[in-house]
């Protein structure tokens, strides 16, 4: 069986099924070979089949067999884990990644290659996780950026104000939006490219289809493999995911805001919290926008913030009461009662 120094014929297998049949993204692909690649390499150390001056990153995976597949049990896995949490301080959101990337390759060797009759990661549980609330603009702050956008007249001014309304008013990711081509854009209809290239449309409201308006006249003439893209880089080519972070972190600056703590996904998160606290949008309609997968990803932007909390207590009926004015309707009732 055909294998390379950096991996082996099995992985190499799963990898071309992952990408070709399941459709994952490019990234997706990279992270899961890291992720085996690392998983495997510990194991021909942890059972000695390493010299003691062989880098580890040299570990020659090719090695690998049949044999070592069969052998692997659950428990190797969680001392794979204590590895990468004492070794490699890798913490439980890069843990649980690895999970998945262990689950779906031996899934696939049990059920699709079926060279093994048990999985031993069927009861392999994933490190639980502390779900921070995301981080997101006020309404007042995601003003003030489009605010600072507006008023720039300088280059690509027209461009970047369109991307940071875009951002903003439909909360497509990053990649979605540097994928965005003139032909996606019908009317108020935006067509989206998501994660495993699964196709959706979002609306364009007023404020988006206006700033996609003022910036077709001012949009550079691109180059030929690049003229389908709607956002145009001054290269003239398809605008990169670095040269958006790059304009977001301008106008937050511009902004006063700190661009440490926001950037492109963050934005995402605050169309989605706008969406849900002054929109009104339901979980379902916020999870096709957003184009989840499922409804659970989407429960994290319905988070309320701290002012809605404070209003609602606010609000409460008991809260136009006074201690003295309770202390006077008591003093009432006693005598009533006497």
């Amino acid at each position: 069986m055909p294998a390379s120094r950096a991996t082996f014929y099995y992985l190499e297998e799963f990898l071309a099924y992952f990408s070709a049949v399941k459709e994952r993204s490019e990234l997706t692909i990279r992270e899961y070979t890291y992720d085996l690649q690392l998983f495997f390499r510990w194991y021909l150390v942890y059972m000695g089949r390493v010299t003691a001056d062989e880098e580890f990153e040299d570990i020659d995976l090719s090695v690998i067999d049949l044999s070592d597949l069969k052998a692997i049990q659950l428990g190797d896995f969680y001392r794979f884990f204590s590895w990468l949490a004492n070794e490699r301080g890798v913490g439980p959101a890069g843990r649980a990644r690895k999970v998945s990337a262990l689950r779906a390759f031996f899934d696939y060797l049990t059920n699709k290659a079926k060279v093994l009759d048990f999985n031993p990661t069927s009861e392999l549980e994933s490190p639980k996780q502390m779900r921070a609330l995301p981080q997101y603009l006020e309404i007042d702050e995601a003003r003030t950026l489009l605010a600072m956008a507006a008023a720039d007249d300088g280059p690509n001014a027209s461009r970047d104000y369109g991307i940071l309304v875009i951002f903003l008013t439909c909360g497509i990711r990053l990649s979605e939006l540097v994928g965005i081509d003139l032909a996606d854009i019908n009317g108020d209809s935006l067509r989206v490219i998501g994660k495993g290239n699964k196709e959706r449309q979002v609306y364009l409201n007023h404020l988006a289809r206006e700033a996609i308006e003022a910036y077709l006249p001012d949009r550079l003439t691109p180059k030929e493999e690049h003229e389908d893209a709607l956002f145009i880089s001054r290269n003239r080519q398809r605008i990169s995911q670095r040269a958006v972070e790059n304009v977001v972190e301008k106008y937050l600056v511009m902004a006063g805001l700190d661009p440490k703590r926001y950037s492109p996904h963050k934005l995402r998160h605050t169309a989605a919290t706008l969406m849900y606290q002054y929109g009104e949008a339901d979980l379902r309609s916020l999870q096709q926008i957003l184009g989840h997968e499922s409804v659970a990803t989407t429960e994290i932007y319905t988070h309320v913030s701290s002012s809605m909390l404070r209003d609602t207590l606010e609000r409460h009926p008991l809260n136009t009461l006074s201690k003295e004015e309770l202390a006077e309707d008591g003093e009432r009732l006693q005598e009533d009662r006497s």
